[in-house]
């Protein structure tokens, strides 16, 4: 690219920019209107008597003054009164609803439990810029409730500092078109062909660096399977692949990868790098037996090739929510 087109890309940008911007304002506006609307259904509700005949003659009365309008229907009035009376107590959530799209409002609005899970929601659409089928991935797979979940994991002693582990302990793959059996190599292959997906997944601070990504010890070439940049934790993160159970040398495997990685790769103002061993499945206790004396900062999570019982995961969430938290 010469220097004139660099000075082109910078009037492109200027447009992109001015373009964004206007639409986050026309939202924001669409948002608040519909707000508006919700707040006086429901505050007319509370100083008249009406049913159903009502929102239908405002349904039309609408449609006269404004024909052709979209989302004005009965069942539309009824959901902006229910996303306004949601919200409408909540302070530190109400402001976060005008920064997405309605569609997103409404995936939420109707895909959540609590408001503690809306405002969850919430800020990783805002974060991650969600699309629609993004988010309804996300609200299927329980996204929210592995999250929390996986919080209440203890962490290696390397990574305690860390405010938000952004590991999760177990990951819902069902992306992958995988044949049974399959071999590790075909496991690395399918993640690689559906990378798109699997950063979805993981969080979109992952930054794919590469395959059999190769370093060289003592004169011989060894493969980690899958090598990431983290842009929260600013530093490598290196996938091992495993298609069975946990078993407790994969870690003294690991602890090789790290090192060198932090010997050879990292830059100085990176943090140490984090190892990820993901596996079909682990026992618990194996994992804390085989990593109770490694230092290195390093997880071991499952994965899942079908999307999971949204029904069993909140009632684990519940469980763990209940549990007695021990006194530090």
């Amino acid at each position: 690219m010469d220097e004139i087109e660099k000075t082109f890309e910078k009037v492109i940008a200027i447009i992109d920019n001015a373009k964004n911007s206007a639409y986050r304002k026309v939202n924001e506006e669409i948002i608040n209107m519909y707000w508006s609307v919700g707040r006086f259904i429901s505050e007319e509700a509370k100083t008249m008597s009406y049913g159903d005949a009502y929102v239908d003659e405002l349904a039309r009365y609408i449609q006269d003054a404004f024909p052709g309008i979209k989302g004005f229907n009965r069942r539309g009035l009824y959901r902006m009164r229910q996303f306004y009376e949601t919200y409408a107590n909540y302070e530190k959530v109400s402001p976060l609803v005008t920064q997405i799209s309605w569609t997103n409002n409404l995936l939420i609005l109707s895909g959540t439990k609590s408001i503690e899970e809306k405002e969850f929601y919430l800020k990783l659409c805002i974060q991650e810029n969600y699309s629609k089928r993004e988010l309804e991935r996300q609200l299927d797979s329980g996204y929210y409730e592995r999250y929390v979940l996986s919080q209440g994991k203890a962490l290696p002693e390397a990574m305690k500092k860390i405010k938000r582990n952004p590991f999760f302990d177990s990951y819902i793959i069902e992306f992958l078109d995988l044949s049974s059996p399959y071999k590790e190599n075909d496991f690395r292959k399918a993640l690689i062909l559906k990378m798109r997906d699997f950063i979805l997944e993981l969080g979109k601070d992952f930054t794919f660096i590469d395959e059999e990504y190769k370093v060289q010890v003592g004169g011989e070439d060894y493969s980690i399977d899958l090598l990431f940049f983290h842009r929260g934790l600013q530093c490598l993160v290196a996938f091992e692949l495993k298609i069975g159970k946990f078993k407790p040398e994969y870690v003294s495997k690991m602890d090789f990868y790290l090192e060198a990685l932090d010997r050879q790769i990292k830059k100085e103002h990176e943090n140490p790098s984090v190892g990820l061993i993901l596996c079909a499945s682990k026992n618990d206790e194996v994992v804390e037996y085989a990593m109770s004396r490694s230092m290195s900062p390093m997880l071991v999570s499952e994965y899942k090739l079908r999307l999971p019982d949204k029904k069993i995961l909140r009632e684990k969430l519940q469980e763990f929510i209940n549990m007695p938290k021990s006194e530090e």
